[in-house]
């Protein structure tokens, strides 16, 4: 059986969990919500996942999956234009985007990630 490794991990979730050289990323969500617009808060949990798959010897280069949860759809290009400014030229990403009513009212997003290994 492989080993499994957890990072951040609590009494309800692990922030990633790594197997067999692969990465899976719990959903990021931003931590400082207020008034933050979607684009604020988008770039605010691109850096949360760049620090995980940092903290977990990956990086978006080698994400393999993406999936994007967002409160509204109306927010959708405000959100593209952090993420074509933040994604690793040549490596954009499988990715689904979706809207959700999300745990939190003052998130507008959500994302969940798995990557490769370096």
């Amino acid at each position: 059986m492989p080993n499994i490794e957890r990072l951040g991990m609590a009494a309800r979730y692990s922030e990633a969990a790594i197997c067999n050289g692969v990465v899976y990323l719990a959903g990021q969500v931003p931590e400082t919500t207020g008034d933050q617009d979607i684009e604020a808060q988008t770039r605010e949990v691109l850096q949360l996942i760049d620090q995980l798959l940092a903290q977990a010897g990956s990086d978006k280069s080698r994400i393999l999956m993406c999936q994007i949860f967002i409160a509204d759809l109306a927010d959708f290009a405000g959100m593209n234009r952090v993420w074509d400014a933040w994604v690793a030229p040549g490596h954009a990403p499988p990715r689904a985007t979706v809207e959700a009513k999300l745990a939190n009212p003052t998130y507008r997003l959500e994302i969940v990630v798995t990557a490769a290994q370096v």
